[in-house]
């Protein structure tokens, strides 16, 4: 097991705190811990508040409750049947249901057309703004994971953007240049379910300090 830092006690020591707790879940239940308009103040304030270079604003999100929520994971489940060999399709597909039989999905998006209208404008910079757009898109999601965690939810994240985004962008109604990132399958987490430990590299090997 790697050296853990550990919070020295400051006044950001709940928030470090939560974030340690953050962990992968899936085995999630079809229950939530908040209303769903918690839920939905939650992403509203991460989307607000997490940065986005030149305050770009290109961070886009949708969140799917109840049918919409099954829905998606249908979505998901079909995609793999038609690409996958029957007995891959067999091992893969207990997984989908997994996000399934969560409460709800959280589906991120970066708005193409913030980021090239950004290429534009500031051409000196244009390679780097759709690496800005993902290092924005990275905290949000974040930022959101620690919010649900610390109203007891448990999550993680997908990534099946490329088999899905043509039909998602179909059935939801999704904008044309709203690129998909990844999809975030939500609920309270199942009875008997605990984080496993995590091993990390020493810290002496991760960070160096100068003063």
């Amino acid at each position: 097991m790697g050296t853990q830092a550990k919070p020295a006690g400051g006044r950001a020591d709940a928030f470090l705190k939560t974030i340690a707790e953050r962990r992968t879940v899936y085995a999630l239940t079809k229950k939530s811990s908040i209303p769903d308009e918690r839920v939905v103040e939650i992403v509203q304030h991460a989307v607000l508040h997490s940065p986005t270079a030149f305050n770009s604003q290109s961070n886009r999100v949708v969140v799917l409750f109840g049918e919409n929520h099954s829905r998606l994971w249908d979505i998901v489940a079909e995609s793999l049947r038609k690409i996958l060999p029957a007995e891959q399709f067999e091992g893969m597909v207990g997984k989908v249901r997994s996000f399934q039989a969560g409460y709800l999905t959280i589906l991120y998006f970066v708005d193409t057309k913030v980021v090239k209208g950004l290429e534009e404008q500031f051409q000196a910079y244009a390679a780097n703004f759709a690496p800005w757009a993902q290092q924005s898109i990275g905290m949000l999601q974040s930022n959101v994971w620690v919010a649900l965690e610390k109203e007891g939810l448990g999550a993680s994240l997908q990534h099946y953007s490329n088999l899905i985004e043509a039909e998602v962008r179909k059935v939801y109604n999704i904008p044309e240049e709203w690129s998909m990132v990844s999809q975030q399958p939500v609920g309270v987490p199942a009875e008997g379910w605990k984080a496993p430990e995590k091993d990390s590299k020493p810290l002496e090997e991760t960070v160096k300090v100068f003063h």
